[in-house]
């Protein structure tokens, strides 16, 4: 018997305690921001059971430096979620959730982000192994600029690359055309 199920704590929302276990990796469904909330940004998974995941401030400094501020084209993304002890509330270590995998993205990052007022600190992500995203053309299809097809394509699994080859073509041709061409 799993005791994981004994320890779920009673919530609207994914928690700390929900990760201790160990970390999760999650497939994004859906992003809402509610503004003049403490916690405006609802992020619903595969399979979250009504329990969104809110992005704290900086986690959400994260997403937009690696995936960018239109959140629409966070679905079908995946990240790995964890608990991270050390995460301070009113100056207790209380537990966070953090990010430490991203898909959709090249290559490792690190970032400066806020510890305490006036104090950053290095954070890094790192790419996400996406070998069991089945469904690439959509994301292939949102992409709007040629780079960010290219940062697309190498964040892609050899077998996904084969699969959508001729999309991925003839999304780049389209960014290549003179204005006014067809």
């Amino acid at each position: 018997m799993d005791m994981r199920e004994a320890i779920v704590p009673k919530s609207d929302q994914l928690n700390a305690d929900d990760l201790i276990a160990g970390p999760m990796t999650v497939k994004v469904t859906g992003v809402s921001i509610k503004g003049g909330q403490e916690q405006p940004v609802s992020i619903s998974f595969e399979n979250d059971n009504g329990k969104p995941y809110k992005a704290c401030k900086s986690m959400c400094r994260v997403l937009v430096h690696a995936w960018g501020a239109d959140s629409g084209k966070y679905i079908g993304r995946s990240m790995t979620l964890y608990c991270d002890p050390k995460v301070k509330w009113a100056g207790m270590e209380v537990g966070g959730i953090r990010i430490s995998h991203m898909s959709h993205i090249p290559e490792t990052l690190t970032m400066a982000l806020t510890a305490t007022r006036g104090n950053k600190k290095p954070f890094t992500v790192k790419p996400l192994a996406v070998e069991e995203m089945q469904d690439w053309e959509p994301a292939i299809n949102a992409v709007e600029t040629a780079d960010e097809l290219v940062a697309l394509w190498k964040s892609m699994p050899a077998d996904a690359k084969k699969k959508f080859e001729s999309v991925k073509d003839a999304r780049k041709a389209a960014f290549t055309k003179p204005v006014g061409s067809v």
